[in-house]
């Protein structure tokens, strides 16, 4: 077989829902060891080895997929949490293929009885404006999801669309006639402030997913969607991980009100007496700008999503997705997605 990567941290991924359509290939691609994936810019295929893969981040809007797999991460010695993207465009119709909400709603709570709840991150993303879904329709909306999620997440991710900036969303959103509305600046502070007055009742860590605006005044943050932080607190036991990581510790401490040392700023707490201490910068240079993750390698291919949004940034059109679906269905158990080994 020709050289492959062999990544220590995977993203399934931010091209396609890889836990929705592709865990049966997923998990049989990780059995072989190894998947084709092809540069979207260039066409160039390459080979992914997972033989030093210790921890995978996904994407999804509908992981239920991914449940009966979750053993066998545990048998190879894999963490993982979960993007969850769990948005309530039901009534607009934006998202034609996931399931409903209230069952998308279960899910998460069964995930994070398997995962625990910090390993399942909640998502809405992206917020959009429409002639039918206003700033404070929107807030409804979100309201609704955060209420029936309280003692079940941690976090809430979002983003605003980019229309303006993605030709992709433009055209998708244009070739569905949704007359959309781009978020202005101070619409963005509208939303935040809002956001800001739910999370007194919920006590959520906001965080924004890839944004220029500064939030900071909101108690909103600019996210590490692949995050080590998160990946320390839930893998620390990894030493492999941590080595990559360049994490030192755990490191045992009592605390300065019984006599021990104070915890050094910048150190992960990952118990009442023991934290890491980060020793680099593991940030993905070669994200977009205001990106914050850090550095994975992404299985996915474009134009393989099935979801149908209607403001899809991944697919061309909803048509090249289907019929790449039906391609993958075709050969399901290849080295790529595609089957055909060609994106």
């Amino acid at each position: 077989m020709a050289e492959a990567q062999a990544p220590v941290i995977i993203s399934a991924s931010r091209s396609t829902d890889i836990p929705a359509f592709y865990a049966d290939w997923f998990f049989d691609r990780l059995k072989k060891g190894y998947s084709a994936w092809t540069n979207p810019f260039n066409g160039v295929q390459s080979y992914i080895s997972y033989e030093k893969t210790r921890f995978i981040v996904f994407w999804s809007k509908n992981p239920r997929p991914l449940i009966p797999y979750l053993p066998l991460l545990k048998e190879r010695g894999i963490n993982c949490y979960i993007q969850f993207t769990l948005n309530d465009y039901e009534a607009e119709g934006l998202e034609k293929g996931v399931p409903p909400l209230a069952e998308r709603i279960d899910t998460f709570k069964e995930l994070v009885g398997i995962l625990g709840k910090g390993s399942v991150v909640w998502r809405f993303d992206p917020f959009i404006l429409t002639e039918h879904i206003t700033i404070e329709r929107l807030l409804g909306k979100v309201k609704g999801i955060g209420d029936q999620l309280r003692g079940f997440t941690e976090k809430l991710v979002f983003s605003f669309a980019d229309i303006t900036e993605y030709r992709k969303v433009r055209a998708n959103l244009e070739a569905n006639q949704v007359n959309y509305q781009v978020f202005t600046e101070e619409m963005m502070y509208r939303m935040a402030e809002g956001l800001a007055a739910l999370n007194r009742e919920w006590g959520y860590a906001l965080a924004t997913c890839g944004e220029k605006v500064d939030l900071e005044r909101f108690g909103i943050r600019h996210n590490h969607c692949v995050d080590d932080v998160l990946i320390a607190r839930i893998a620390y036991k990894d030493p492999v991980l941590m080595r990559f990581l360049r994490m030192e510790g755990p490191i045992s401490h009592l605390g300065e009100e019984f006599g021990g040392a104070s915890i050094p700023p910048g150190a992960i707490t990952i118990s009442d007496t023991q934290y890491l201490l980060p020793k680099k910068d593991n940030k993905d240079k070669g994200q977009r700008q205001f990106c914050g993750c850090i550095v994975s390698k992404d299985i996915g291919q474009y134009n393989t999503c099935p979801h149908q949004c209607v403001y899809c940034y991944a697919n061309n059109s909803k048509e090249t997705a289907a019929r790449n679906w039906k391609k993958h269905k075709l050969s399901p158990f290849a080295e790529n997605i595609l089957g055909d080994n060609k994106a």
